[in-house]
């Protein structure tokens, strides 16, 4: 059974600096994209950036390219997003997902295979 926890929302002022981890298990991973996503109030789910497992390849979002970074310590089997320069917008509960490769082309919560429970980023203005 694949089991994502993720960690490390709260709450920042703009322009300041959290980290989200998510530890994964259940499974080999080497085949899957692991991914973030989030979802703002009242909106709907969207995705934010994932990274290949076995190559390491990252997409963002382009509304948070050059400002949030993907990553992944295959020895722990977590993924770690470091947000940078936050802005109100990114305001969301975060997601951390796994799937195929699909996740990266169409980027939809359709070609999600299993979600974490999700942490709650709050950015003040």
């Amino acid at each position: 059974q694949v089991q994502l926890v993720e960690s490390g929302g709260g709450l920042v002022q703009a322009g300041g600096s959290l980290r989200l981890s998510c530890a994964a298990s259940g499974r080999d991973f080497s085949s899957y994209v692991m991914g973030w996503f989030r979802q703002p109030p009242g909106k709907e789910r969207e995705f934010v950036a994932a990274i290949g497992w076995n190559n390491g390849i990252t997409y963002y979002a382009d509304s948070v390219k050059g400002r949030f970074t993907i990553s992944r310590d295959s020895a722990k089997n977590a993924v770690y997003l470091q947000m940078n320069s936050l802005k109100p917008e990114d305001t969301a509960v975060y997601y951390c997902a796994i799937g195929r490769y699909a996740i990266v082309l169409r980027r939809t919560t359709n070609d999600v295979d299993e979600w974490g429970q999700g942490t709650l980023v709050t950015v003040s203005s």
